[in-house]
């Protein structure tokens, strides 16, 4: 049984499936990493992924947008570090039930929204990714990195579903 959040009168409910807890909680824990990483120099200049979780407000004006990242950056990197955290404390013990607060549900559709963002960039992702997948030869390491988007993006539609 994949893991899939689901609406419950307590909250948003999810069992989280033995063997995909400890892939979340590494993914998890490198979005942290690369969240304060990111905070500690110009790695957006270097990481396409990183920019893409912190894109410019003013693609166009250097100077506007150098001005804005100045008042807006370090609270949107604590905003994604608080939600990255949440999720990493609520992801309950492999097979354990667990019901999330809509502050905690919340969390969880940033984090996923960012896991995305940040494996979508890496793969070079287009509208047709499954063709992409599909066109890898067996071998490709790729594969795996592309499963794990795939995934990602059921999880994400299974909240917002539970959500909504």
């Amino acid at each position: 049984m994949a893991t899939r959040f689901r609406r419950s009168r307590g909250g948003v409910v999810v069992t989280f499936h033995p063997d995909e807890a400890p892939i979340l909680r590494s993914l998890l824990g490198q979005l942290t990493e690369m969240v304060d990483e990111a905070g500690a120099g110009d790695t957006e200049e270097d990481d396409p992924a990183v920019a893409r979780l912190f894109p410019d407000a003013y693609p166009d004006d250097a100077e506007s947008a150098g001005e804005f990242r100045r008042y807006t950056e370090r609270g949107l990197r604590d905003r994604k570090r608080e939600a990255a955290a949440t999720a990493l404390a609520t992801l309950a013990e492999p097979g354990h039930r667990r019901t999330l607060s809509e502050h905690e549900a919340q969390a969880w559709l940033t984090t996923l929204a960012d896991l995305r963002l940040v494996l979508g960039t890496r793969l070079d992702v287009t509208e047709d990714w499954g063709e992409q997948y599909a066109s890898l030869p067996d071998d490709d390491p790729r594969r795996a990195l592309f499963e794990a988007y795939d995934w990602l993006s059921f999880l994400q539609e299974s909240l917002v579903h539970a959500l909504w």
